[in-house]
Order: C-alpha cells, then structure tokens, then sequence
C-alpha cells in the first residue's frame, strides 16, 4: 500500500511539473554579442523577470547585434529585441541597415521598455595627440566604428556624415580592437558608455592593450553637431579608466530599451515595467548601465517615447503604466498600438 502511495504521490508531482513548464511562455530575447554592454545588461535583466514573473521563461539571444534582434523579431525568429530610436528611425524610413526591409516583415516592433542610453565617442591613441585634435583631423583616415550590425556604429557614423568627415572604415574583431589600434592598423575607433556610468566589457579589455585617449570635437564641431540635432554629455573619465589624457569625454546619446511586441499581452508588459520599477537599485547594483532607471525609471520611459514616438508605436502595458503614474502625454494616444 505505501509502494502504491508513493509512486501516485511520485505521478502527481510529475504532472504538477509538467503542467507548470507548459503554462510557462517562452521570450527568446534578442540582444547583442556577448561581451557587449547590451548583453550584459539583458542577462542581469532577465534575472529580475524570470523570478518576478514565472509564468515566462526568458531565454538571452545573442545576436551579431542589436540591429539582428529587431529584424528577427519582425520575421518572427524571436519573442524580444533590443531596439533603439536609432534603429527605428532606419526602420521607419526604410534606409540604410533597413533598406528593402519592410516586405520582409511579419509584424511590426513597437516600444514597451526603455532602460538607458548609450553614448558614443571617439578615442585615439594616446601616441598620436598632438597631431589629432578634433574629429575633423580623422578625415581620410582608417577608423573602427563599430562592428556593422551594431547603433553604436550608426550613430557615430551619422555624426561623423553630419560633419562632412569621409573616412575608411575597417571591421575588426571587438576583442582585438585595442590591440590593433596598438599596432597602428587603424586611427581611432568609436567607444561608449551606457548611462553615462559604466562601459562594454570588450572596451575595458581594449584599455588594457592599448593606451588610448578621448579624441573631443572642437567647439566649432560642437555647434555643427548640436545643430544637425544631436545631444552631447561629458562623462567623466573614471567610466573607461582613470587615464583617458583628459578629464571628460564628449559623447552622444541615444536611447535603448528591451523590447516585445503585441503577442505580449497589455498587462504582462505591465507588470514587467512594475517589476524592473521595483527592483530599479538590485539592477543598478548589478550594472551601472541601469542607473538612470534607479534614478528616474519614469522619466526614463518618457524620454524613450518622445525619441521615438514617431517611429514605432507604443505597446499598450507602457501607456498604461505611463497614465497610471500621471506621466501619459494626450499627444501619444494616437500612437498606442493595437492588434
């Protein structure tokens, strides 16, 4: 009799089990490669959620890039994405990285989470700064924006266009990149930091090969920059390293966020914002690049909408969250996605 007991109880559990897996959905979650600050911060990310929300099983994605997951998304490959506004704006305008894209589409990205900005700049090596001095005296030279894939390079390469700066771009492998500025393969390359508070693990590492430098715009390149509409930040340079040979560098910032779409129910993305609200100083401890939303996690959204509120629409859990913290702009209700 107790054998009997025993092996029902033992059956019972199993069922239990496996009716719990079934129940649970799966978000395969874009996000770029590994030894980038982007997935970084989505495995700290999806950390939060998996025990916040157990009725989805989250699955970090790597892909050559943050560009990759967004495509993938919109062909139905995976569940999230890891989407910026300046990828949306390509996307939107069907140019550049998204050329010819839109009839490949099976469903439209829209927004529901923004979690920081990144910001992109330029670094020489520390050897050469006497004959470097602005932006402008890379002109013709070979330089390392970024792997192709990524909106680090895209944001930095649509800054360089807007100063009428022509260069060679050279694709390298991230984890020899400070080793090849080192031997003089290339003249600079693009570095970033997320939040303005922490840097990409694979820029630490270039640190470590080579003794680079922050390459600032002139104050003339400054005004161009400024009125071709792009945002500037000094960050200060304990971000990269204690020695950067200047006390700040000048970055451009743009906004990032991990993303799903409509498949995703209003209340599930809901609950998702209200739980990474209330977990905001765990992820900052994790990840500096989570600092703006420890700070400020609904001026973070609103930033985010308003950089891209033209460019894809908004997913109906962030309205919701939005309106519910009276931080809703009547101007967005046209913009609220619907199936």
């Amino acid at each position: 009799m107790t054998k009997k007991i025993l092996a029902a109880l033992a059956a019972s559990v199993l069922i239990a089990g496996s009716t719990i897996a079934q129940a649970q959905t799966e978000i395969r979650w874009g996000t770029s490669r590994v030894g980038s600050s982007g997935h970084r911060a989505l495995v700290n990310l999806a950390e939060v959620l998996k025990r916040e929300m157990p009725n989805y099983q989250f699955t970090v994605q790597p892909t050559p890039g943050a560009i990759v997951s967004v495509k993938g998304y919109a062909t139905g490959q995976m569940e999230g994405y890891y989407g910026s506004d300046v990828a949306f704006y390509e996307l939107a305008n069907g140019i550049k990285r998204f050329k010819g894209f839109k009839e490949n589409m099976q469903r439209e990205p829209v927004q529901s989470m923004w979690n920081f900005t990144v910001e992109v700049g330029l670094a020489i090596h520390a050897r050469d700064r006497e004959k470097i001095k602005s932006w402008s005296d890379l002109k013709g030279m070979r330089l390392f924006t970024g792997p192709r894939p990524w909106d680090t390079r895209a944001q930095m390469e649509r800054a360089l266009e807007a100063l009428g700066i022509d260069f060679e771009y050279i694709e390298v492998d991230i984890g020899t990149a400070g080793s090849l500025l080192d031997a003089g393969r290339f003249a600079g390359m693009t570095v970033y930091a997320n939040a303005e508070s922490a840097t990409a693990p694979w820029i630490t590492e270039a640190g470590l090969a080579v003794d680079w430098a922050a390459l600032n715009p002139s104050d003339d390149e400054k005004a161009k920059l400024e009125a071709a509409g792009f945002r500037m930040v000094n960050v200060k340079n304990s971000v990269f390293k204690e020695n950067i040979h200047a006390d700040h560098i000048v970055l451009l910032p743009f906004y990032y966020g991990f993303h799903v779409g409509l498949e995703v129910p209003e209340e599930d993305v809901y609950k998702m914002l209200v739980a990474v609200e209330k977990n905001a100083d765990a992820l900052a401890q994790a990840d500096k690049g989570f600092t703006q939303i420890k700070n400020d996690m609904v001026g973070m959204q609103r930033r985010g909408i308003e950089s891209a509120v033209n460019l894809v629409r908004i997913h109906p859990g962030l309205a919701r969250y939005m309106r519910e913290r009276n931080a809703w702009n009547s101007a967005w209700d046209a913009r609220v996605a619907t199936k």
